[in-house]
């Protein structure tokens, strides 16, 4: 079914025409959702700075752009605490999943060049290692899809530190071991920082560069920011901040599977003028890498991924209550806390970059932009300072572990009551997976020979029954770290199927989420 994005947010779950939501057709600048003249953010500026202490916390970079002018930018508090280098607008961080809208960016450049068809089949993309549709046909696993987050590609991160003994594996092998559709293609959407490895690795093979010297080459240098690199760039070290735990040290430089997700380091200038770009600004020292179609294209909603949100290729569409439409996207991880902003019809941009994972980011940004459409956007509130040793026992997976949460209470299951066999694929071979639900909702769970085991916080909604237990999946991935097995299986008349997740426990360092397929009958 066709959709569209009403003052509610998007409705609907097909991929909606381009032109119905051309962000070009909205103007929102005639139902009064206008910028001060002349903006001024002392309060803002004064704001940061008393949240940092507040927090404690090492450092931000902000920069605002309006009308094709960068009106402010400015970094605040320690890049690098124990070496005393400030934070500027010119500090590189880490940015986590803003790298997804730059990687499609680069993704585009080849799909203009005639070089990557966005409808074709991601598979006929890659090398030996290939997208396994389990009960579904891979072929429907589409660019676009892979690109929007509805391939049905899992839930997937994985963390390599370099004060570990664990180096990232070569794309085939995290492609052969995780790259299963745990879901129907365009089923549903779900975040997936797997897609956008496989999207990075798809660059590399088709234009025969490295993802890295690629997005330099064609992306970076031609748009004129130095200061944004895949990584950290030779002669760039001394530039960029340090990432800190929630404990306050600092975390040593890691790697991971997924660097087209993930893996971009940029300053808040640089990565406005990103913005900048997507508005349509030729700027300075910038030569026009993709079309104006193109960047339309990336901006069209496709499927709905939160009840005001709609997903695009690499950007989220979001309608604020007071009528703001914003194209924009978040990062996090160990050490980082980003946002990036666009409003198209308002020729706006807003960055707020961290290099500690606080919600203190997402409340700056709404801060900035209440500044400067104050009819349009509610003030926002404070974040509460947390308890610092709750902070630090917590980490930041608060509630990435249904093994770990409290118990809720059991609720009726009649449509899943009785006996379910089957089995959990891992890389190394498959292991027998059994439920047991009574008619009262209890459910337990059997991995193996294992002794049952009560599925923690089981739920469902009608459609997926969720929960998690403590188990031990069997591979040298998982067993890195201490974790427990998240469930997610789709009821399909006699069969569930979909996810079983080892995810690392709540730490001071991101651990893993890695996700097998499964798939039980009703005995």
């Amino acid at each position: 079914m066709k959709g569209t994005l009403g003052r509610s947010g998007f409705h609907g779950s097909g991929r909606l025409p381009l032109g119905l939501l051309c962000l070009g057709a909205v103007s929102l600048g005639a139902t009064g959702v206008k910028a001060q003249t002349a903006p001024d953010f002392s309060s803002v500026r004064d704001e940061i700075r008393r949240a940092l202490v507040a927090w404690d916390q090492p450092s931000m970079a902000v920069a605002v752009a309006l009308g094709g002018e960068v009106v402010w930018e400015e970094g605040f508090g320690w890049a690098d605490r124990e070496r005393r280098i400030p934070a500027t607008e010119h500090t590189m961080y880490s940015l986590a999943s803003i790298s997804k809208p730059i990687t499609a960016t680069g993704l585009m450049i080849l799909v203009e060049r005639g070089l990557v068809d966005l409808d074709a089949p991601a598979n006929a993309y890659l090398g030996p290692a290939r997208i396994d549709g389990r009960a579904w046909d891979a072929a429907r696993a589409t660019v676009r899809r892979v690109a929007s987050h509805t391939a049905g590609l899992p839930l997937h991160y994985q963390f390599f530190y370099e004060d570990e003994p664990y180096r990232r594996p070569h794309m085939d092998e995290t492609i052969r071991r995780y790259a299963n559709l745990v879901t129907a293609p365009d089923e549903r959407w779900n975040y997936s920082n797997l897609g956008f490895g496989i999207l990075d690795y798809i660059i590399e093979r088709v234009s025969g560069q490295s993802y890295p010297d690629f997005m330099r080459d064609e992306v970076f240098h031609p748009l004129g920011l130095t200061r944004m690199s895949v990584g950290i760039g030779p002669g760039l070290e001394d530039f960029t901040a340090t990432r800190y735990a929630t404990d306050q040290s600092p975390i040593p430089f890691y790697d991971f599977d997924h660097p087209g997700g993930s893996a971009v380091f940029s300053s808040a200038h640089d990565l406005v003028r990103f913005g900048m770009f997507h508005l349509g600004h030729d700027l300075d020292h910038q030569r026009r890498i993709i079309s104006d179609a193109s960047i339309e294209a990336m901006r069209e909603p496709i499927r709905e991924s939160a009840p005001a949100d709609a997903y695009g290729l690499g950007w989220v569409v979001r309608e604020l209550p007071g009528g703001l439409l914003l194209q924009r996207h978040g990062g996090g991880m160990g050490g980082v806390r980003t946002e990036l902003a666009i409003a198209p019809e308002e020729n706006a941009a807003v960055v707020v970059l961290s290099n500690s994972a606080t919600p203190l980011t997402g409340y700056i940004s709404s801060l900035i932009w209440h500044t400067l459409y104050p009819a349009a956007v509610p003030k926002p509130e404070p974040p509460e300072v947390p308890d610092p040793h709750r902070l630090a026992r917590e980490g930041i997976l608060e509630d990435a572990a249904d093994g770990g949460a409290p118990l809720i209470e059991f609720t009726p299951m009649p449509d899943l009551a009785g006996e379910w066999v089957g089995e959990v694929d891992t890389h190394l071979g498959p292991h027998r997976l059994a439920l047991a639900i009574d008619d009262g909702g209890r459910a337990h769970v059997q991995l193996g020979d294992d002794l049952w085991a009560l599925l923690n916080n089981a739920r469902f909604d009608g459609e997926y029954l969720r929960g998690g237990f403590r188990g031990d999946i069997g591979t040298e991935d998982a067993n890195r770290t201490d974790y427990v097995l998240s469930v997610e299986l789709r009821l399909r008349g006699d069969t569930l199927n979909g996810s079983v997740t080892a995810i690392t426990l709540p730490n001071v360092r991101l651990g893993n989420a890695l996700t097998h397929w499964a798939e039980l009958r009703r005995r």
